[in-house]
């Protein structure tokens, strides 16, 4: 584009501009919101019923009870972390580890401020553990679609993706593995006998399945594609947005008006369902005149979406 039409575009795109700071605000928000049903699941829920989840708060609980509760939990979910976040900044890049810092540091509040209870709040603990990873699995999925992370398991996950390639679901579930496993060894729940040490275990597991589907499903009703169609007077402007914007790719289909017999080039491309405001906000701040079809697309396999190997 020209260095005008570059011009006129940021003139277009100013009312746009003016949202971005009101939505990292409201994402921040949500991330805040997001961890406090995981800190009051693990402190209220969890712990009371001496049940260790996966993760490295799994992990924390564990040593909270290795020491005979001696060791806080938020303190040593904070300590791992931050390990683990130096990590993350030389390995998979500062702009991860930002936001993560942001989930991990008000996860450790929550820890620490919401205190735990002498008396569960759900005394049935396959209750506890089946309504507490719903409850906590529905809000990291929201946390994790604006952009979110609690930090633990999914740092290292990452990392391991990274130089290994591994799928980052199968490094998740055996990190679980090994932490809730591990917690049959542990002097609190050797106390229940071998039954109830095994219960507490398979209690441990049936909380992070519970976890895992929950965030799973949120992610995965977001995670939807829909395709545009943008017929507008202004095709290059609102390509252009679209793609140094929203980060998606466009393409130009040649078209004619039926009634004026007018040559016009229609604007389509596909992305993610949440990703579907901004789009909208790009092409009304362009051209508010234009005509915008939206449609759900079933499946999307390549570049930026699922891969390929999914479509089979």
């Amino acid at each position: 584009m020209e260095i005008k039409q570059r011009h006129k575009l940021r003139e277009q795109l100013r009312s746009y501009y003016r949202v971005l700071p009101w939505i990292t605000v409201k994402e921040l928000l949500l991330i805040i919101a997001c961890t406090i049903p995981y800190a009051l699941t693990v402190n209220q829920l969890l712990v009371p019923h001496a049940i260790v989840g996966g993760g490295v708060t799994g992990l924390c609980e564990i040593i909270y009870f290795a020491t005979g509760t001696y060791v806080p939990i938020w303190f040593s979910s904070a300590l791992i972390n931050i390990i683990l976040l130096i990590i993350a900044a030389l390995t998979v890049g500062r702009g991860y580890a930002l936001r993560t810092i942001w989930g991990v540091l008000w996860l450790t509040v929550w820890l620490k401020v919401i205190p735990i209870a002498t008396v569960p709040l759900l005394t049935d603990p396959f209750m506890a553990v089946v309504i507490g990873g719903l409850f906590t699995g529905c809000f990291l999925g929201i946390c994790f679609l604006n952009n979110g992370s609690t930090g633990g398991t999914d740092i290292v996950a990452m990392i391991v993706n990274k130089y290994h390639h591994l799928p980052m679901g199968r490094v998740l579930l055996f990190a679980d593995m090994t932490i809730i496993s591990s917690a049959f060894f542990l002097p609190t729940i050797q106390a229940a006998g071998l039954q109830g040490a095994i219960e507490k275990i398979l209690f441990g597991l049936t909380y992070t399945f519970m976890l895992s589907t929950a965030v799973d499903l949120v992610m995965n009703r977001m995670r939807q594609s829909v395709q545009f169609m943008i017929f507008t007077q202004k095709p290059e402007e609102i390509a252009h947005a679209i793609i140094t914007q929203a980060h998606r790719g466009c393409t130009f289909l040649e078209a004619e008006g039926g009634y004026n017999k007018k040559p016009m080039k229609v604007v389509t491309t596909i992305a993610r369902s949440y990703e579907s405001a901004t789009i909208f906000r790009l092409v009304r701040a362009i051209d508010p005149n234009a005509f915008v079809s939206q449609s759900q697309v079933r499946g999307v396999f390549g570049q930026g979406f699922d891969p390929m190997v999914n479509g089979k």
